[in-house]
Order: C-alpha cells, then structure tokens, then sequence
C-alpha cells in the first residue's frame, strides 16, 4: 500500500527545523504540486537556492522520511515556477520512487489543512503554528485546531465463495471495481458504519464484522479501516443506492476482475479473498 515505504521510515513527530542541504521543498500554485521538471521529484533545497539566488525563503516543516525532511514554501517564486512540472494528486498512485509518492500524498493533505485554517473558525482571527505541536492556534482567543482526519470504512461483504464488488456512479470518480465504503458519522462506531453503510449503498444486511487493516488514505484526508463481513441472508439482490453507485456485482473468487491501484487497501483486500477464506 502507498504508506509502505520500507525499508525507509516516515517520522511525524513535529520537530520543525529550516531546510538544509538534501532536503525537499514542496510548492503548490493553482490547486497542483510543483514537481521539479529536471527530476520528476519534489525541489531539492539546493535546487530551490539556486533558482531563487540570495533572496530568502520562508518554509513550513512537514515532516521527516529517513534524514530528509520536507518542507512547504507558502510562496512561489517565478524562477521556482518556471522550473516546475504541475500534477494534481491522482499522480502520486502511480508514481516512482515510492517513497516520494508517498510523501507527495501525504505533504498535500498538510498542504490543504493549513490553507483551509488561515483563520480562527471561532473569532475569525488570523491563526498562528503552535510552538510546541503540529496545530494552528489562536492567539487572540486561544482556539486550537489539529489536522483533519475523518474516519472512514472499507467493506468486503462476502458470501461463502463470493465477494461485492461495486462501480461509483459519480461523474470523475474511480472507475475501477471497488469495495463499498464511506465515512463514519459522529457518535458511530466503526462497526455500526459497516452495517449502516452496506445497507444504504446495496441494501443487503451483513453479520461477522471482522477488523482486517487500516490504511492512511490522504487523497480524501481520510483514515481507513479495512473490515470483511458475510451477507446475512441467502438472497443476493443488490438495491443500489443510486446517487453513489452504479453497479453492484457478485464475483465468484475464481472469476474477480484485475485491476485496481496497488496503492491501496482495497486493492489488497479483493487480493487477500481471491488467495482464499479470510
């Protein structure tokens, strides 16, 4: 999945630092990432110096992956921009190194929090970056806010040697034969989401709730738990729920359609029930 990088190491710990040789600089100008058109990667800092000359810099640490550390420059120089290949976030699926993908993914999601949070939700204040931890804070009436991460379901509904596959409806969403999913609402364990959100997408009843894996899933700013259930009854007809989804289709184990993005949980879960019982 995307966040396996091993054998490198991802460090979130907030320990913000300014950019020195060897680390990566991220920039955003009109809703796309600006890779370096040299290499295909984030700025390099030495790549950064050299476009801007002697003028200076400010940069938001992100985080660390091994020794390198990624940083984020609210500002957009032209030399940076003039150097740049533009990619919208669909691109990190696919790209290579993986580890860089995976930071392209991830340094997005903090990109968009602390662009939606410039100002205070509470008094309308400018915000400020803690001191002391990844959050902004207010300074005028102290309000606190940590990045945004909604929690959210990936669900295999079997039925003995079959699986549910589905297809969004939703025009520009993923294509691709996919589990159903959704979001957890407030008050809601993640239990109650599988069932709730298997009956609203297909209408059918499920039993066997069984937690399988989580994945960070930052393309949505989202936490994914990955669960299998059964179906709870011998009749298979799928009542699609019609502004989501628009098929809903059982698969015999032997006969499950390839594809799919290899980055992601529910390309391994369809994977793991076509090696057998889960």
């Amino acid at each position: 999945m995307i966040q396996d990088i091993a054998p490198h190491h991802y460090d979130n710990a907030y320990h913000p630092t300014q950019p020195k040789a060897g680390d990566r600089v991220f920039f955003y100008h009109e809703g796309s990432t600006l890779l370096s058109a040299a290499t295909g990667e984030p700025f390099t800092w030495e790549e950064v110096t050299a476009l801007i000359g002697g003028e200076t810099l400010e940069t938001t640490y992100f985080f660390r992956i091994d020794e390198t550390a990624f940083h984020w420059s609210r500002e957009v120089p032209q030399s940076v921009l003039e150097a740049a290949l533009p990619v919208k976030d669909s691109h990190f699926r696919t790209m290579q190194p993986g580890w860089l993908a995976f930071a392209g993914i991830t340094a997005s999601q903090l990109h968009q929090w602390y662009s939606s949070h410039r100002f205070c939700g509470r008094c309308g204040k400018p915000m400020e970056p803690d001191q002391v931890e990844r959050a902004m804070r207010c300074p005028v009436c102290g309000n606190l806010v940590y990045p945004t991460i909604s929690p959210a379901v990936i669900v295999a509904v079997t039925h003995g040697d079959r699986l549910l596959l589905t297809k969004y409806s939703r025009p520009g969403a993923y294509r691709n034969y996919a589990l159903i999913a959704g979001f957890a609402e407030i008050g809601e364990p993640l239990e109650d989401t599988v069932r709730r959100e298997v009956m609203e997408e297909v209408g059918l009843p499920v039993k066997n709730i069984r937690f399988y894996k989580s994945q960070p899933w930052s393309f949505s700013s989202s936490l994914l738990s990955g669960f299998y259930c059964d179906l709870d009854t011998d009749d298979e007809t799928v009542t699609l729920q019609a502004d989501e989804l628009g098929e809903g289709t059982w698969f015999d184990r032997a006969n499950l359609p390839e594809g799919g993005s290899a980055v992601s949980l529910t390309h391994e879960m369809i994977q793991r029930f076509r090696q057998g019982p889960v």
